[in-house]
């Protein structure tokens, strides 16, 4: 009554002036609520200022200083109902909606509103702002440069809250309209966009910063990171658009095709049915699917695979209502609730049930209609004398038919609507049409024929049985297979996941690293993750023993530079991004771990790219292959961070448009570094003079640099350059750690021995790739070496790493290095560089256990 439920029981007193429908034997349902959708919200178009020079700056004035950060738009502002949209998603079961502008990091309000086509949007909209909406991408209508990685989103969130806590204090005169609506909206369920399971932990990293729960739309594999995703107390907005089945017919293009994209296609369905088994609160959604149509078919393939039909019903229902604290208003059939209902022909969940109608707000919508017979079956039909076999099939709604006269088969036209039934079909060149109704007494139906020479005559259709279906081995039903998951979920991944265990490996020659040199014939102990022993003829309960005999046992390989298992490398946007981390965008999936374990690498520093002077902080990590993103990085390491010099931060060779973004010399370069360091003194110095401050993340990392307590790792290539760099540093009183790449460091070794560099980490032949390293010569190593300068052998690639023992190998070619000494600058000396050199880089008893067995000389090629 006026579109709200008034009663629903097994016994209720129905008012004298009430409509009966007799519904015995159909079931009803609430409409279901989809939590994440655009319905309504135009698309913003695409930016058309692509391809010319970047911009720096806002386009806004009164608002914050990024226009990727848009949390003044209100959903409800820009919505218009469509008629036809919301005929497609009222097909599919949905009553209600909550859509929201789908553009940029910080979008909005998102509106509730209902699929009334009835209505007006007085009566449709249930609430103006019902959330708040956030992703890490950014706004396509928008060119402002920053961000252009997921750790610059991450970091442009951060500072956006803590921006907002400031404002919200009164702490400045500047009015923000953003920053205004961010606080009013506070009280708003806040929905973040992940769409990766990565993104998802990386979501919930930023909003437990704030105390913020964010609702999070995942990306459909998250069941590979269960365990993490299940420890951040989230819910979930879960999609349903699995994976199609791969075309393998063809043999070459199936080569494409990775296990991991296999797996996914068979496992995916799965995502649903392991959120419910681990408690994990979820609402379904239609989004990224083509079309709402395909929403019903993949909830049921999710239920094929195990998703309980409670489970399914609730996270169309009952959870999204109360996500949006609507519990009262949408997704139950309570008295009080909007009159929003489906009227279905048996349990939803089956394939053969026919959805009839979809009420909302008391307003009928007939999807199928309820009254008219499903005629589907096989039939004799007579038409002018002659006997065909008639075969309808399809949907009951919609069905189609198909004409057979002895071993010919006839393309037939069916429509079928309120019971009257239009059937014409070619024969032997002649078209018959024929037009009649269905009675509800008989499963038999005849009408009128137009005869090809056009004249009138009758047909009839005589029902022999149900439809044929083809003949089937009698299978016994078994269970859909489903392929375990391993960690990680792609090849080579490990059934379970690697623990510690006590080792002995026996009768090796064991490349120490520290001053008792190369034992022979000498045993390792391995006991809790440390190097418990070393000696001759060890013995040790419960241990695995592993034969050392003729086999080398060594350090793992530590590389000062990497960037393999990283989802983002570079923060250009700006020329100082000390506010982002590596350790945000680890990628513990990446391939690159291991291959490069099967190279002997067990460490490796991530930096960031060196597309600015200053670049991002560094994510110092094992290559334990299987574990998650955080339990790879080592613990209480040394904070890092990467500067960079030369071609690349200048940005000479980045095209003709990259012309705008300061510095373009490498004077300006020289520049950037005083006035950021200039800035973070002052920054340092209101901080602890007690007065109000704005909290600056980028000016923290600068600030921790000063006080010795955040190390640098310099791109370097030219002289003059390196020279510069130590300057600024003794002027602002601190040392730089490491140079890296340092292919002209033989030119002044003894300045920055002098300088008091930890070490300088180089390339040892590697050099073909642009004019500024046109000095490079491969002596560089041991020329520094002979010159007491600590000097390790870096990747800085994909593939170098997976043989930086030959790397190693090569300063004893080129400058009789000792063999010895030539393992050390891809073990221990990175180790002292990284400042952890307490920990591994040797084998000592005490340290870590990071070390690697070799069936050969560790710097042989054959090794």
């Amino acid at each position: 009554q006026n579109g709200k439920i008034v009663n629903a029981a097994k016994s209720v007193s129905i008012p004298d002036n009430a409509i009966v429908i007799d519904l015995q034997g159909k079931s009803i349902y609430p409409s279901f609520i989809d939590l994440y959708s655009d319905f309504g919200i135009e698309k913003p178009e695409r930016s058309t200022r692509r391809g010319r020079s970047p911009q720096y700056d806002p386009t806004r004035t009164g608002y914050y200083w990024n226009d990727h950060i848009m949390p003044e738009i209100n959903a409800v502002e820009k919505f218009k109902f469509d008629n036809k949209k919301a005929e497609e998603l009222r097909a599919a079961g949905f009553g209600a909606v909550n859509t929201h502008l789908q553009d940029g990091v910080a979008r909005g309000t998102g509106t509730l509103v209902t699929l009334n086509s009835a209505g007006n949007d007085n009566d449709r909209i249930l609430a103006h702002k019902s959330s708040q909406h956030f992703s890490f991408s950014r706004s396509i209508a928008k060119d402002q440069s920053y961000p252009s990685s997921v750790m610059g989103s991450m970091a442009l969130l951060r500072q956006m809250y803590y921006d907002a806590e400031w404002y919200s204090k009164g702490n400045t005169k500047t009015k923000d309209l953003a920053l205004e609506a961010l606080i009013a909206n506070r009280g708003l369920v806040s929905i973040f966009e992940s769409k990766d399971k990565l993104n998802t932990i990386r979501a919930y990293k930023v909003g437990k910063l704030f105390n913020i729960n964010y609702v999070i739309l995942a990306g459909g594999y998250e069941y590979e990171k269960i365990a993490e995703v299940k420890a951040t107390n989230a819910s979930f907005i879960l999609p349903v658009n699995f994976p199609d089945a791969y075309d393998v017919s063809n043999p070459y293009q199936a080569a494409y095709v990775t296990l991991a994209d296999m797996r996914r296609w068979n496992q995916a369905p799965t995502n649903p049915k392991i959120f419910a088994e681990n408690n994990i609160p979820f609402s379904l959604t239609t989004h990224d699917l083509k079309s709402p149509k395909d929403f019903m078919p993949n909830l049921l393939k999710a239920i094929e695979h195990g998703l309980d039909k409670t489970k399914a019903l609730e996270a169309l229902t009952t959870v999204p209502a109360k996500t949006l604290g609507k519990a009262n208003e949408i997704g139950s059939l309570t008295k009080g609730s909007h009159a929003n209902f489906l009227i279905t022909s048996g349990d939803i969940f089956e394939k053969e049930t026919i959805i009839y109608e979809n009420w909302v707000q008391g307003n009928l919508n007939v999807i199928n209609d309820k009254d008219q017979k499903d005629i589907r079956g096989e039939y004799n039909l007579m038409v002018a004398g002659k006997t065909f076999q008639l075969s309808i099939k399809g949907e009951s709604g919609k069905p189609s038919a198909e004409i057979k006269q002895d071993t010919l088969t006839h393309k037939a036209t069916l429509g079928y609507s309120k019971n009257w039934i239009d059937l014409s079909f070619t024969a032997e060149e002649e078209t018959y049409r024929m037009t009649g109704i269905v009675p509800t007494t008989s499963d038999n139906f005849a009408g009128r024929l137009i005869l090809p020479n056009g004249n009138e005559s009758t047909f009839n259709a005589t029902k022999t049985g149900p439809l044929e279906e083809k003949e089937k081995e009698e299978k016994e039903a078994k269970t859909l297979e489903v392929v375990p998951v391993t960690f990680p979920n792609l090849a080579f991944g490990n059934t379970t996941k690697p623990r510690q265990e006590t080792l002995l490996f026996k009768n090796a020659t064991v490349w120490t690293g520290e001053d008792v040199g190369i034992l022979t014939e000498t045993d390792v102990l391995i006991q809790n993750g440390k190097i418990s022993r070393i000696g001759k003829n060890l013995s040790a309960s419960n241990a695995k023993v592993i034969d050392g005999t003729g086999k080398h046992l060594t350090a793992g390989i530590i590389d000062e530079h990497s960037h393999i298992a990283l989802s983002s490398v570079n923060e250009g946007g700006h020329n100082n991004s000390a506010e982002v981390t590596m350790e945000d965008v680890v990628d513990p999936d990446d391939i690159g771990i291991y291959r490069a374990l099967a190279g002997g690498v067990t460490m490796a520093q991530l930096l960031h790219g060196s597309a600015n002077p200053i670049g991002g902080r560094s994510a110092i990590i094992k290559l334990k292959w299987g574990e998650n993103a955080n339990n790879l990085l080592m613990s209480n390491a040394p904070k890092f961070i990467k500067f960079a010099l030369g071609e690349n931060v200048k940005q000479s060779n980045w095209g003709a448009t990259e012309t705008v973004r300061f510095p373009q010399t490498r004077m300006g370069v020289e520049q950037v570094f005083i006035d950021n360091f200039e800035r973070a003194k002052n920054y340092e110095t209101l901080k602890k003079s007690g007065k109000p401050f704005r909290y600056d993340e980028e000016m923290e990392v600068m600030v921790e640099i000063l006080n010795g307590e955040r190390f640098i790792s310099c791109h370097s290539y030219v002289q003059s350059e390196i020279n510069m760099l130590m300057k600024v540093a003794e002027q602002f009183d601190f040392t730089i750690n490491t140079f890296t790449h340092i292919l002209e460091g033989y030119k002044l070794a003894d300045k920055m021995k002098e300088h008091g560099i930890l070490g300088a980490s180089t390339f040892s032949d590697w050099w073909g790739y642009k004019f500024e390293v046109n000095d490079a010569i491969p002596y560089n190593a041991a020329i520094m070496y002979d010159n007491g300068v600590t000097v390790g052998i870096n990747s800085d690639d994909g593939e170098m790493i997976r043989r930086l023992n030959q790397e190693a190998a090569k300063t004893v070619k080129y400058g009789n290095v000792p063999e010895e000494e030539a393992w050390k600058m891809v073990t221990i000396n990175p180790a002292k560089m990284l400042r952890i050199d307490n920990r591994v880089g040797s084998i000592k008893e005490g340290k870590e256990a990071d070390i690697v067995l070799w069936n050969d000389h560790p710097l042989s090629m054959y090794a």
